[in-house]
């Protein structure tokens, strides 16, 4: 029986889209808001240059970089667990890119679009949409836009095929990324009918990895966890401080208003002792 990898790893995802511009350039045509008649025709890797890891994330983010033969760059990163950080990143090395593009002695008008895609294992909206375009555009008609700079994330939790019968190459795209990890057993009969998912789908296959290759996919997993268990543990603690900032002052509060220690202690099921240090306090 075949055994998969996950492609949402941030190794499987460089050798499924960093090593095969053929994919990429298939994964972006089905993902981005291009026009139909300008198409990526062919792609050509960029140098992956040196950006700011932001601190709490810094084993979850996946950078590819390349540039088609319109002169159009492109930024995909893969991004495990959601920050505010994150899409100011994002914004950040895009129009980097942009700027970078112009040299000294040429006109504005040799700049060409970026975009920037970033797909997202995590939640970070309240709308049911799964797919995020943006771009700047005139805010009293939406209609008259500025190309330079798009920006688009997928948020991969929400996506839900509108039919498992589906054949679009986003929805396909979309399914390998969402389905395919080590609990596979099977894989749908529509990916294996696509050649560009069943090229993709051979570059999860554990039996293309190194042993090198397989501890450095675990040990990738294993700094995301310690990440997350961090992170949570960050919050409980936020909050229980909040909490107790929060409780400190009614009890100060009710202190001021003249109710007994013993009364707000046993009305509060809380030590008197604690009640009684605050009171010393006020």
């Amino acid at each position: 029986m075949v055994r998969y990898l996950d492609p949402k790893n941030n190794l499987v995802f460089k050798k499924v889209f960093g090593e095969h511009p053929d994919l990429l350039k298939s994964f972006l045509n089905a993902m981005l808001p291009l026009p139909a008649d300008s198409l990526i025709a062919e792609l050509q890797y960029l140098p992956t240059e040196y950006v700011p890891e932001i601190p709490e994330f810094k084993h979850t983010i996946v950078d590819v970089r390349c540039v088609d033969t319109h002169g159009r760059s492109f930024i995909v990163e893969m991004q495990l667990q959601w920050s505010n950080h994150f899409a100011q990143r994002m914004l950040f090395n895009t129009a980097a890119t942009y700027v970078r593009q112009l040299k000294k002695g040429e006109g504005y008008d040799s700049l060409c679009p970026v975009y920037g895609l970033a797909v997202v294992d995590d939640t970070f909206t309240k709308e049911p949409e799964w797919f995020h375009h943006y771009q700047m555009m005139n805010a009293q008609n939406i209609n008259k836009t500025l190309d330079g700079i798009q920006l688009v994330f997928l948020e991969l939790p929400k996506f839900k095929p509108s039919t498992l019968i589906d054949k679009k190459l986003t929805v396909l795209w979309m399914r390998f990324l969402t389905e395919i990890n080590e609990r596979t057993q099977s894989v749908d009969a529509d990916l294996l009918n696509a050649p560009d998912i069943s090229k993709a789908l051979a570059c999860t296959e554990i039996s293309a990895y190194t042993e090198a290759e397989l501890r450095a996919y675990d040990a990738s997993w294993d700094a995301v966890s310690s990440e997350k268990t961090l992170m949570t543990d960050n919050y409980n603690k936020g909050l229980e401080d909040g909490q107790k900032s929060e409780r400190h002052e009614i009890i100060k509060t009710l202190l001021k208003n003249g109710l007994d220690a013993e009364f707000i202690a046993k009305s509060m099921q809380m030590d008197l002792s604690v009640v009684r240090a605050i009171e010393a306090g006020t």
